[in-house]
Order: structure tokens, then C-alpha cells, then sequence
């Protein structure tokens, strides 16, 4: 079970033993992926230029999508709207990139600063099983989502 302090705990003792911000976001991609056994690709994509995501780490199945333009797909529309989203099934949804055939599910949490507003990034989970987020793995993925915002 996905539990956003535990993670957050887990990268604060990282960054007090000096652990880098590259370091740092490796690990909170490989804690996430252990909270859940639903998680089939978790990866984060970082926001350059204010116009294009690119991938900064995953865990999963190998995508060709290392960089997405703000507005392509689920994760460049999760920016271009400035907000999180859920998708139960991405069949459904006309402009989703296929990382694989096999994904039915996917939950977008943008990594923003608590100031301004500003996003740097997202969390991006995927899920081979059709509607596998609810409101708790949002929550969750949230807490470590403002936590790595701190990180920019």
C-alpha cells in the first residue's frame, strides 16, 4: 500500500545523508513502485522550457516516450490544464500515448510549487488493470509530489 509519508520520511533520511536531486528522484520513483502491486510503470517526467516533459526516471516496461510536448497525451494535457489527472480506462481517451498495449489505467500527479504554482514536473503511474486509481492513491502519490517540489 502506497503510504506518501513513509515515502517522504524515506527521502528526507536520503537528502540528510546527501543525497543529490537526481538521486533523490530516482528513489522516490522506486519507493512508489514498491507501495503498490498495481503499479506497472512509474516514472516522472520533468517540464523543460515550459513546453516539453522529459523523462527523468522510470521503473517499468521501456517507453519510446521520453519527451512529450505540453498538451500531447494524458501527461502534456495534465500540464497544459494545470491539473492532476485519473484515467479509468485509456482506451477511452483519444489522445493517449501507448507506452504499451497492455496499460488500461493512468494517474497524472503534477509536481508544482506550493508558492507560486509553478509545475515542475509529474509523477506518472500505469496500471495494466482498468480503473486501479481511486482518490487514496491520489492523495498518496500527492504527498510525495509536494515533497519533490522542494527539490527545484
Amino acid at each position: 500500500m502506497l503510504e506518501g509519508r513513509r515515502v517522504v520520511e524515506r527521502l528526507d533520511e536520503a537528502r540528510e545523508e546527501g543525497a543529490s536531486r537526481d538521486e533523490l528522484l530516482r528513489s522516490a520513483v522506486r519507493e512508489i513502485e514498491e507501495g503498490e502491486d498495481h503499479f506497472d510503470w512509474v516514472g516522472i517526467y520533468l517540464l523543460e522550457d515550459g513546453d516539453e516533459l522529459v523523462l527523468h526516471n522510470y521503473i517499468g516496461r521501456p517507453t519510446d516516450h521520453d519527451r512529450i510536448p505540453v498538451g500531447k497525451g494524458v501527461c502534456g494535457e495534465a500540464v497544459a490544464e494545470g491539473r492532476d489527472i485519473n484515467v479509468p480506462d485509456v482506451r477511452e481517451r483519444e489522445n493517449y500515448l501507448a507506452c504499451s498495449t497492455e496499460t488500461r489505467s493512468e494517474l497524472v500527479v503534477l509536481i508544482r510549487d506550493g508558492e507560486d504554482g509553478r509545475i515542475h514536473g509529474q509523477v506518472d503511474l500505469d496500471s495494466d488493470d482498468p480503473d486501479a486509481f481511486d482518490e487514496r492513491d491520489e492523495r498518496e502519490l500527492r504527498v510525495v509530489a509536494d515533497w519533490l517540489a522542494g527539490l527545484f
